[in-house]
């Protein structure tokens, strides 16, 4: 669905004369409980992107790659882009997690090619929710500079973009932005203020029953409140819950 024309309300019109379009006020769950459960309980928001955040090696490709397998069992059409490793690679991951849906996937670092690859896949698809996962942010470059360097500003363009196609297309966006290992988001806090809600995977480091556990979080959230923090195991096969407990 576009959206840009419906978009379009004139400057000072009254607030409660805007009518809101239905697929806006509906979320779409991705099959997930512990996604669902800790992003509110209904799942995501079309036209709304997600920045998700994540220790090294705690986890954020696999999760990534169950989410798009459960979006394409529950009805909606994925795009898996990633730009972090090579497409043998994250197949090689998903035939090990046993993945059984599918899933479209890409591995362009170019934003500017990504958006019109995914612009394509919602056209031919209509009535279709589309979600666009993004492996991961620090790797795209708009094109901006001939020299290919990649800079905080660099991150900030192409996350923008990313929001501006979601918002035209009614479409989900999932976007991996990588943490350092002091937990530090990369690139500028500016990333945070930009999305509607901000995931977070962590390790358990207390000394509990729950150490090394997997720590799903939402730290943010526009749409819905932050729902329950998940406890998880994560084998071969993927994550297993263990414990929740309230966000409140």
């Amino acid at each position: 669905m576009n959206l840009r024309n419906i978009t379009e309300i004139p400057f000072g019109t009254d607030i409660l004369d805007i009518e809101v379009p239905d697929i806006l006020t509906r979320k779409f769950k991705t099959g997930l409980s512990y996604v669902d459960g800790a992003i509110g309980g209904e799942g995501f928001t079309p036209s709304a992107v997600t920045l998700f955040t994540g220790e090294p090696g705690a986890g954020k490709t696999t999760m990534m790659l169950k989410i798009a397998d459960s979006i394409t069992k529950e009805g909606g059409i994925c795009l898996f882009n990633t730009a972090e490793e090579s497409l043998y690679q994250t197949s090689m991951t998903a035939k090990r997690l046993k993945l059984k849906n599918g899933f479209m996937c890409g591995n362009t670092d170019d934003v500017n090619e990504l958006l019109e690859k995914s612009r394509a896949v919602i056209e031919a698809n209509p009535g279709k929710q589309f979600v666009l996962i993004v492996d991961s942010l620090q790797c795209l470059d708009d094109g901006k500079y001939s020299s290919g360097v990649k800079t905080s500003g660099t991150a900030i363009r192409c996350l923008e973009m990313i929001t501006d196609f979601c918002k035209e297309h009614a479409a989900i966006g999932i976007v991996i932005n990588q943490v350092n290992k002091q937990g530090k988001m990369a690139g500028s806090n500016k990333l945070k203020h930009m999305v509607d809600a901000h995931m977070h995977l962590s390790v358990e480091k207390k000394e509990t029953d729950l150490i090394g556990c997997r720590v799903l979080e939402v730290q943010k959230n526009r749409f819905g409140g932050c729902g329950h923090i998940y406890f998880l195991t994560l084998g071969r096969r993927g994550f297993r819950q263990v414990a929740k407990v309230s966000a409140n």
